[in-house]
């Protein structure tokens, strides 16, 4: 019997639906929705934010009823009584509510989406990156070995060095290099594969034209491109000496590049911290680890 289900993330900054039949994604999409940001500005989910995220679930609604919304980051630090609020808004709407998910189970379902197929003898790191916080899990052959949580993500970076949303910034990689530096400890496990995981980074790759090779690391659907950190380290300072707004222009959500250097500059710093020699770059969300759990 055909069973659909939608999974709708809701980030700081990116509101991820993802809709499945039988276990395949017949559709997804990402939306940018800057709940952080503006909720620094006003202290409060705004109205024009919440609907944006509607029309989301609107659209979601349209391919199954069975629609299960997750809130993570941003949705963690408001009040109960905001949560409450909300809810009651999206039940008398939608008869649905949002779920708020712990930053533990974040990373868990996300690394769980990457590793639970993977088939590699070694350590890897799944680097999970959102707008309002970044998660490390270190991986053995299947078992999680390592767990590092940070409260910060790319809207905390961009508030921070503004220029990173403009066309060329003013800021130098090597200054907010070392902004991010302070934030991450030294890391005394290592990982030969840093895996980007916790939103779409093909994205970032396919519109700015950087070359991907082929994963001859090991074989997996949802994981089928790598670089050399080399190959990293030229692409992430070049981030910021190209024409983001051409960049821009290549894609179907401009929004989305205004935390697409910063997000380059977290990634490689880790990348260095876990001595990665490969780095491979993935949409893999969280989605991929609770659908199993909701099929």
């Amino acid at each position: 019997m055909n069973k659909k289900i939608a999974i709708i993330e809701v980030g700081s900054n990116n509101t991820k639906t993802h809709i499945y039949e039988d276990n395949h994604v017949i559709y997804e999409n990402n939306t940018t929705i800057e709940f952080k940001k503006n909720y620094r500005k006003e202290t409060r989910i705004i109205e024009s934010d919440l609907n944006k995220l509607f029309k989301v679930i609107d659209n979601a609604l349209k391919y199954t009823e069975n629609v299960h919304i997750y809130g993570c980051s941003i949705f963690r630090n408001i009040t109960k009584e905001e949560l409450e609020e909300i809810n009651l808004n999206l039940k008398n709407k939608f008869n649905l509510k949002i779920e708020v998910v712990s930053q533990e189970d974040e990373a868990k379902y996300t690394a769980l989406g990457c590793y639970s197929n993977m088939d590699y003898d070694g350590n890897v790191c799944v680097f999970i990156g959102g707008g309002g916080s970044t998660e490390l899990i270190f991986v053995n052959n299947g078992k999680v070995i390592d767990k590092k949580y940070y409260n910060f993500g790319v809207v905390d970076i961009t508030s921070q060095f503004g220029s990173l949303k403009e066309d060329v910034p003013i800021v130098s990689f090597d200054e907010v290099y070392n902004h991010v530096d302070n934030l991450i400890e030294n890391l005394d496990i290592k990982a030969d594969v840093l895996i980007l995981a916790g939103g779409d980074h093909l994205y970032w790759y396919n519109n700015a034209k950087y070359e991907l090779k082929e994963n001859t690391l090991y074989n997996n659907k949802n994981q089928k491109y790598m670089i050399t950190t080399k190959m990293s380290d030229e692409y992430d300072r070049n981030a910021f000496t190209i024409s983001l707004d051409k960049v821009r222009e290549n894609s179907d959500n401009p929004l989305w590049f205004d935390g697409s250097r910063a997000m380059k500059v977290i990634t490689n710093l880790v990348s260095h911290k876990v001595d990665a020699k490969y780095i491979v770059p993935t949409k893999i969300n969280m989605e991929d680890g609770l659908k199993d759990m909701l099929m």
